[in-house]
């Protein structure tokens, strides 16, 4: 803050002084200099009030906007453009971020042939963790042979910028893996540091904007599952996907996290040695397929964006000598699991203070969905008391600390696709047969988690 200075006035003639005396050295009076304080600084008085003639006048948006859906630009790959809503748009920045060998640049490489090949455009590929060589042994291997592909390895802004600009304005498509290895040379710092990335995400969105050409930026990740960088960096972007996926599985979720021209969104993918295949119906990937019934599972029904899902939550609960039992989990959350596993405890009167209880998804599904309580308080029980549900049994509800089961959105989706998938008993909330009447689906409403497990036995 800057320093406030002070200065002192005659009362007889107005004169100042920096400095106290008792007699002024203007008019001679004595005992007429007075104490003069300046009022504090305002902040935001120190700009420039005077406004400037705008370059681009506001306007009403009814001239703005236009008449109809966005205009999209389909890759030819259907579960990536359903993410994305549609397809591409036009100027749109797009960030894809993943673990380490979750399949980013194969995913990627995979769409912008798929593009170019439709388009008969060119699409530019530019690299600063592989060589052009190596990128083109990965090419070869999933089938991107497309001569309209464009390959480069460059780190440096300004000569990726100029590889832009040298095949405008034809390009259809760019894309940058990575954002954190690309750097400018007039900005100091490091490559990957939190002035570079900015410095490169602001730089290509500028591109993207003024070209009307859409970009996709690859982000890495950190040890959490986030993006490196500044969180900025998710704020600059039009739209933010993340892949994820089980190290040990070859399946892959590609999730939209933010999308400015569309809904939230999920698809799923199948890592092959050919590339990323598509999986068109995924639920058949989250539950098991068994002919008998097994004590400790139960099905239901969540809800990705708009798509409906089926996922199978699996319980087992085991004696033990510890004196702190363990609750582990895994694809859930584990302080939700805990206040559904106490509530259920008291709902069903089950004993499991000397119990371990282990709760899972599988097909590395995580769910986060309230409308998956249920589930998880019933295969509780059923692992509890061996008592297994039956196959064509599912359940969907909010389970609340007294018990209540409460209806979550998106039950229209969630009946259909259950009945869809052959179930003909659905365990749901009370005020869901007044909504939905289907005939191919018999609807159980529960009140309570207790009537919930009276129904089963039933």
């Amino acid at each position: 803050m800057a320093k406030v200075s002070s200065s002192y006035r005659c009362t007889a003639c107005e004169a100042t002084t920096i400095r106290w005396a008792g007699k002024c050295p203007k008019c001679g009076a004595f005992g007429t200099m007075d104490l003069q304080t300046p009022a504090a600084a305002t902040p935001g008085m120190k700009s420039n009030l005077a406004g400037t003639t705008p370059l681009r006048p506001a306007r009403p948006v009814t001239t703005v906007s236009k008449s109809g859906p966005v205009p999209r630009i389909t890759t030819g790959i259907g579960e990536f453009d359903r993410v994305l809503g549609g397809g591409l748009v036009a100027g749109q920045m797009c960030l894809l971020s993943g673990a380490p060998g979750s399949g980013k640049s194969t995913l990627v490489l995979a769409i912008a042939d798929s593009l170019a090949k439709r388009l008969k455009r060119p699409v530019l590929y530019i690299s600063g963790e592989e060589s052009v060589e190596q990128i083109a042994i990965r090419a070869e291997r999933i089938g991107a042979t497309s001569e309209f592909l464009l390959l480069a390895d460059d780190t440096e802004l300004g000569s990726a910028i100029g590889h832009i600009e040298q095949h405008s304005p034809e390009l259809a498509l760019v894309i940058v893996d990575s954002v954190q290895t690309m750097a400018s040379s007039e900005i100091e710092g490091r490559a990957g540091g939190v002035t570079q990335v900015m410095e490169v995400a602001q730089a290509l969105t500028r591109v993207a904007k003024t070209r009307n050409l859409p970009i996709i930026l690859i982000g890495q990740v950190t040890k959490d599952s986030n993006v490196a960088g500044p969180r900025a960096l998710e704020h600059i972007v039009d739209a933010t996907l993340s892949l994820e996926g089980d190290a040990h599985t070859s399946l892959r979720l590609l999730r939209s996290v933010k999308n400015r021209y569309g809904s939230l969104e999920v698809a799923a993918f199948e890592q092959t040695d050919t590339g990323m295949a598509e999986v068109l119906d995924p639920s058949m990937l989250f539950r098991g397929h068994r002919d008998t019934p097994v004590a400790g599972t139960c099905i239901t029904v969540t809800v990705e964006g708009n798509r409906a899902l089926t996922a199978e939550v699996q319980a087992l609960v085991a004696p033990t000598t510890n004196p702190n039992p363990r609750r582990g989990v895994s694809g859930l959350d584990s302080s939700r699991m805990a206040m559904l596993i106490a509530v259920t405890e008291r709902a069903a009167s089950l004993k499991l203070f000397d119990k371990d209880v282990f709760l899972a998804t599988i097909g590395g599904m995580r769910l986060s969905d309230p409308g998956s309580d249920l589930a998880v308080c019933l295969a509780v029980v059923s692992a509890s008391q061996e008592s297994p549900i039956a196959l064509d049994v599912a359940a969907i509800g909010e389970v609340t600390l007294s018990g209540d089961v409460r209806p979550v959105p998106h039950m229209t989706e969630r009946v259909s696709e259950a009945a869809r998938l052959g179930f003909t008993r659905l365990l749901v909330p009370v005020g869901t047969k007044g909504r939905i009447r289907d005939k191919a689906i018999e609807l159980v409403e529960v009140p309570t988690l207790a009537r919930a497990v009276s129904a089963l036995r039933k």
